[in-house]
């Protein structure tokens, strides 16, 4: 016998960018659930969608979770804008790594990766041809040691610089892939130019940005907060990204400590969730013929996808199209042998 489980979603319109992500909904049988996904930026009109999920089963605790698929199966653009105070000369060899990271990360074709500053007088001008798919460490040394001396921390003003302003980048940027932007600074944002450094400005950057591709991305690598850092010290505030982190939260993008040892975890995540979904692994273990898939709210043949049991996760042997929302619905399986919290809420092609 078929449940019908009725879920109401707020979705979300603004007039700057649509939110991307995934959100859960958890009820029992015929419970009606609003889910509102807060975002800090423009005051959102609330759109209620009625969303109907047939899950089979006699009883349990339903979860559906979805995502959108992002528009990057023609490629990603990648910037790093990397901070070249004399503070940052400590950092060279961790940035170094990390783009280095980011490269063996990425998949075999498909990616390019510029590399600036952020100071908006190199960006403007830097005519350096982008890192892509076969280049080495040494390339990745080579474009940093190239890409300017000023020392500004100013990364939204340069970032306006180095997509619009400047000419050079215009033969090899796409504006049918995907972007990703990086910024690496050991100081706060200090925009005046384009952007103010005031909250109003922090918010036109953010609706700036998500208008420059079907899909942006963002990651910051940054003095996080004084309580959370790996610097074994004090942090005065004026050096800790809050500006950089805000603007990384309002895209749901990856933040990382800039005085961790190892930078490979939070650059890989940052290059993850780039990358199309061609699997989701699920949060919860799920009962096997309870699972049901859409595709904008289309349910996907199941000769269209597959459940790996080991590790928890639905494989799509049909790869969703880009901008697709999907959605996973399944009655969560309670057996005690079962381990509810047993895979991360994300996953993509390879991993």
């Amino acid at each position: 016998m078929k449940r019908l489980i009725v879920v109401a979603v707020f979705l979300m319109a603004f007039l700057g960018f649509g939110c991307e992500g995934d959100y859960a909904l958890y009820g029992g049988p015929g419970e009606v659930i609003y889910v509102e996904v807060p975002v800090e930026v423009e005051v959102p009109i609330k759109v209620p969608v009625e969303v109907l999920v047939e899950v089979p089963g006699e009883g349990g605790d339903v979860w559906v979770e979805s995502f959108d698929q992002p528009y990057t199966l023609n490629g990603i653009d990648i910037v790093w804008l990397i901070d070249k105070s004399c503070s940052m000369n400590q950092h060279s060899q961790s940035v170094v790594d990390g783009i280095e990271q980011m490269m063996l990360s990425l998949p075999p074709s498909g990616w390019r990766l510029g590399i600036t500053t952020t100071a908006w007088q190199n960006s403007q001008i830097t005519q350096e041809f982008p890192l892509v798919p076969g280049d080495t460490v040494q390339d990745a040394w080579d474009a940093y040691n190239n890409t300017g001396t000023y020392g500004l921390e100013a990364g939204f003003d340069a970032l306006y610089a180095y997509l619009i302003e400047n000419q050079y980048n215009q033969t090899w940027l796409r504006p049918d892939a995907g972007l990703l932007v990086v910024f690496v600074s050991d100081e706060d944002e200090q925009s005046s130019r384009d952007f103010t450094s005031t909250p109003s400005g922090l918010l036109d950057f953010i609706n700036w940005y998500g208008h420059q591709r079907d899909s942006v991305f963002l990651a910051s690598i940054v003095n996080v907060h004084q309580t959370e850092n790996e610097c074994g010290g004090f942090i005065n505030n004026t050096f800790i990204g809050q500006r950089y982190m805000d603007a990384t939260d309002a895209f749901g993008g990856i933040i990382v400590d800039i005085c961790a040892d190892d930078w490979a975890p939070g650059v890989q995540a940052a290059t993850t969730q780039v990358q199309p979904h061609e699997s989701w692994s699920l949060t919860y273990y799920p009962i096997e013929d309870t699972l049901i898939i859409f595709v904008d709210s289309v349910e996907m043949p199941q000769a269209d996808w597959v459940y790996n049991s080991a590790q928890n996760r639905v494989e799509f042997l049909v790869v969703p199209p880009e901008g697709a929302h999907v959605e996973i619905g399944y009655v969560i399986d309670h057996d005690p042998g079962d381990d509810d919290d047993s895979s991360d809420d994300d996953d993509s092609a390879g991993n």
